[in-house]
C-alpha cells in the first residue's frame, strides 16, 4: 500500500481539514484556551470567538445568531430536534412524519419514540428518492407535531424540495426539521424561504473538524434540551464549549460559502463526467437523480452480478477509498434501506458503490478510479456465479 497511489473518494463520510481551518483553530488549543463561561480575560476571549462563530454560521442560512445552538455532531442535533420537540409538544400531539430514506441519526430516535407511544409515519419515495408532497399532505393530521425530512440524501444525493414541503408545513402549522449535514455549503439553504423551524448541521462534511455541529432552532419553537446540567448555549445544551472546533466550524463555513458557486460547479462537472464514463460499463445503473436535483459531489452506481463490498475492497488495494453506503452502517451486511426504499432489489443494493468527491478531487484521480473500476468489475464478473446464472 505504501507505494500505491491514494485517491480519497468518500467525502460524504468525512472530509480532510482545510489548512486555513487548522490555522484558525490552533491558537485556541495553545494560547486562547480559556473557558468561555469564565469571567476573566481568557474566558472572555473564548466567549467572543464563539459569538463571532455563531454569526458566521447563522448568516448564510438566514438565521439569527441566537438561533444557532452548538452541539457535538449532526447526529446530536438530530436527536435534540426529535426528542426535544416530541417531548415539549406531547400535549399537543404525538404524530411525527419522516421518510424511509433518512439517516439512522433520525430513524433510530424515532424508533425509540415509537416505543414511548408516538406514532411515526414513514413516507415512501419514488425511484429517484423524492417524496410525494401530496402524500405528505394527506398523512398530516391535527396530531402531527413535526415533519422531519432530510435535505440531501447521504447515499444517493437526492435534494428534496424543501420550499414546497416548508410551505405545506406552515399552512398546516406543523414544525419542520431537516438534516442538512450533507447539503450545507453545497446547495441553497434558507430557513426563511423554506419555512424551516429546525436544521441540523455539522462541520466535518465540508472540510471542518469532527466533533462539532449545530442545531438551528427558530425563535419561539417549543423544544426541551437534550443535555442538561449547565447554562451554556442559552440553557439549551449544557457542557463546556469545544471552542477550537467551533472556531474551525466557523472558518469552514466562511470558506465554503465564499467559494460555493465555483466549487459546486466544478465538482458537479467532474461528477457528471464520472457518471457518464461509469455508465459505459455494461449492466450498470445510476441510483438517484441527475443534474441540479442531485448533490454536486455524489455518485451512486449499481453494478449487476457483483458485490459492492468486493469491489470496494479491490479498489482499496489500488489505493481508492469509496463506500457501499453511509459510513455509519458500512460494516452491516444488510442491503441499504435507502436503495430498497427506492425500489432496488436486495441484490441490486448489494452491488452498489457510492463515490463522493470534494473540491480537491482531480480529473486525474477520477480517471484512475474509473479505469480501475472497469478492470475490477470485469474480473469480478468473470468469477461471479451470478453472471453464469444470467448466461
Amino acid at each position: 500500500m505504501n507505494n500505491t497511489k491514494r485517491v480519497y473518494l468518500d467525502n460524504a463520510a468525512t472530509t480532510n481539514l482545510d489548512k486555513e481551518v487548522l490555522e484558525e483553530m490552533t491558537p485556541f488549543f495553545l494560547d486562547k484556551y480559556g473557558n468561555p463561561s469564565s469571567l476573566h480575560t481568557h474566558g472572555k476571549e473564548a466567549h467572543t470567538a464563539i459569538k463571532e462563530a455563531r454569526k458566521t454560521i447563522a448568516e448564510p442560512i438566514g438565521a439569527l445568531p441566537e438561533e444557532i445552538i452548538f452541539v457535538g455532531s449532526a447526529t446530536e442535533a438530530d436527536n435534540m430536534a426529535l426528542f426535544g420537540v416530541a417531548l415539549a409538544n406531547k400535549e399537543r400531539g404525538n404524530h411525527i412524519i419522516t421518510t424511509k430514506i433518512e439517516h439512522k441519526a433520525v430513524l433510530e430516535p424515532l424508533k425509540k419514540l415509537e416505543k414511548k407511544g408516538f406514532e411515526i409515519t414513514y413516507l415512501d419515495v419514488d425511484k429517484q428518492g423524492f417524496i410525494k408532497i401530496d402524500e405528505l399532505e394527506e398523512k398530516t393530521t391535527k396530531k402531527t407535531v413535526l415533519v422531519s425530512i432530510i435535505h440531501a440524501n447521504h447515499e444517493v444525493g437526492t435534494i428534496q424540495d424543501l420550499e414546497r414541503i416548508g410551505k405545506m408545513c406552515k399552512e398546516k402549522k406543523v414544525l419542520f426539521h431537516t438534516d442538512a449535514a450533507q447539503s450545507f455549503t453545497k446547495t441553497e439553504l434558507d430557513v426563511e424561504k423554506f419555512n424551516l423551524d429546525l436544521v441540523s448541521l455539522n462541520a466535518h462534511k465540508m472540510h471542518g473538524p469532527k466533533g462539532v455541529g449545530a442545531l438551528y432552532i427558530k425563535k419561539g419553537t417549543l423544544i426541551d434540551p437534550l443535555i442538561i446540567g449547565g447554562g451554556q448555549e442559552f440553557k439549551m445544551r449544557a457542557g463546556t464549549h469545544n471552542v477550537p472546533c467551533i472556531v474551525g466550524f466557523s472558518k469552514a463555513t466562511e470558506i465554503g460559502m465564499k467559494n460555493m458557486k465555483k466549487s459546486v460547479g466544478d465538482i458537479g462537472n467532474l461528477r457528471d463526467y464520472a457518471i457518464e464514463e461509469l455508465l459505459r460499463i455494461p449492466d450498470t445503473r445510476l441510483n438517484g437523480p441527475i443534474g441540479g436535483k442531485r448533490l454536486c459531489n455524489n455518485i451512486n452506481i449499481s453494478f449487476d452480478f457483483i458485490e459492492g463490498e468486493a469491489l470496494l475492497m479491490h479498489l482499496d488495494l489500488v489505493g481508492v477509498a469509496v463506500s457501499t453506503g453511509s459510513a455509519c452502517s458500512s460494516t452491516s451486511l444488510r442491503p441499504s434501506h435507502i436503495l430498497t426504499a427506492m425500489g432496488r432489489s436486495a441484490t441490486e443494493a448489494h452491488g452498489s458503490l457510492r463515490i463522493t468527491l470534494s473540491k480537491h478531487t482531480t480529473k486525474q484521480e477520477i480517471d484512475y478510479t474509473i479505469n480501475n473500476i472497469k478492470k475490477i468489475v470485469g474480473d469480478l464478473r468473470m468469477l461471479s456465479p451470478l453472471t453464469k446464472v444470467r448466461e
